[in-house]
């Protein structure tokens, strides 16, 4: 049995694509009004079209949500993981494989999800392993083609929720380098929200292709010195992912980016949103992990500059060009 909590448009897909496949999964809402309206409806205005199948249950009771359940999927907005981990930790069957599907870093502490988790939970109690790669959720909602990867330090585990997700339209890989995946699917959002710059600026393809391409280098930079292997990077967390997010229409980072560079506020798209931006909050999460490492990341720096102290998108983008002569793998080889 799967067991996801998360209400969002990834936590729905999820619960979507792995009740189709007959596996049994229940689906954790907030709140008892919010378990009723969709348990009614069978399926979720934030994925309209896709109705719930036989398989897929919801309730706002953790104890039902989670007995039993061999893999328990979080999937909920970063900043909110140590809250929900803490409201779930009791009821957690002792032998599950808990999966961050979560892309993001916390504030304050700049910890990994799966750091987050193991706080919360004491450490070594449950197997953790992270979901990440170029997963748009309305494409795999409405069943196209996609790959990802999930991450633990003993594959074991991930090898237990590869088993419950692949399926014809998704091929699951795994992989051992948690810290890697994480900061790949975390720190991609950051360099998305420049993408969309670029896109609203009309600055053209080479520009975007540079950004993302220095951008890479960045995540790979914070991530060796992290610990994460390089190789990672070159991955479905690291490039696929980032091409995904950087690219699509679909992406919410990308979109913020473009509307910033379009003239409108940060608050005024957010309140538009009904999604988060998870590239927003890890901009400075990601500015603190990388002031303990001692690592240089421009395009982070200029982009927190732009959402929160009013640098214009245009501005970033003359700084970034006006830089220092640099060797192209500085910090990485």
């Amino acid at each position: 049995m799967l067991a996801v909590i998360g209400t969002g448009t990834w936590g729905v897909t999820l619960a979507l694509h792995a009740s189709r496949l007959g596996v049994p999964v229940t689906l954790l809402a907030r709140t008892a009004a919010e378990a009723a309206a969709l348990d009614a409806a069978r399926e979720s205005p934030r994925v309209p079209g896709h109705r719930f199948p036989d398989a897929l249950r919801v309730t706002a009771d953790a104890a039902e949500a989670l007995g039993g359940a061999a893999v328990v999927l979080l999937v909920v907005p970063a900043q909110t993981m140590r809250e929900n981990a803490r409201r779930v930790r009791a009821q957690l069957p002792p032998d599950a494989v808990l999966v961050s599907a979560s892309k993001g870093l916390e504030i304050g502490s700049a910890l990994r999800m799966s750091q987050v988790i193991a706080q919360e939970l004491g450490g070594g109690a449950h197997p953790i392993a992270a979901l990440s790669g170029p997963n748009l959720a309305l494409e795999i909602a409405a069943g196209k083609p996609a790959s990802t990867v999930v991450a633990c330090l003993e594959e074991r585990h991930a090898r237990r929720v590869q088993a419950l997700l692949m399926s014809p339209t998704l091929r699951v890989y795994t992989q051992t380098d948690i810290v890697g995946v994480e900061l790949g699917g975390a720190l991609k959002n950051i360099v998305a929200l420049g993408a969309g710059m670029c896109d609203g600026l009309d600055a053209g393809d080479n520009a975007k292709a540079a950004l993302i391409t220095r951008g890479l280098a960045e995540i790979s930079r914070l991530g060796k010195a992290a610990g994460a292997a390089p190789l990672t990077f070159a991955g479905l967390a690291g490039l696929g992912d980032l091409l995904a997010t950087c690219m699509s229409r679909l992406s919410r980072n990308r979109t913020v980016g473009e509307q910033l560079a379009r003239g409108r506020t940060l608050a005024a798209i957010q309140v538009e949103m009904r999604q988060v931006a998870e590239g927003v909050p890890t901009t400075i999460a990601a500015l603190q992990l990388a002031k303990q490492f001692g690592v240089e990341m421009p395009i982070t720096e200029l982009m927190r500059r732009v959402l929160f102290e009013s640098l214009l998108p245009q501005e970033a983008g003359a700084a970034l060009m006006q830089r220092g002569p640099k060797h192209e793998l500085d910090g990485i080889l």
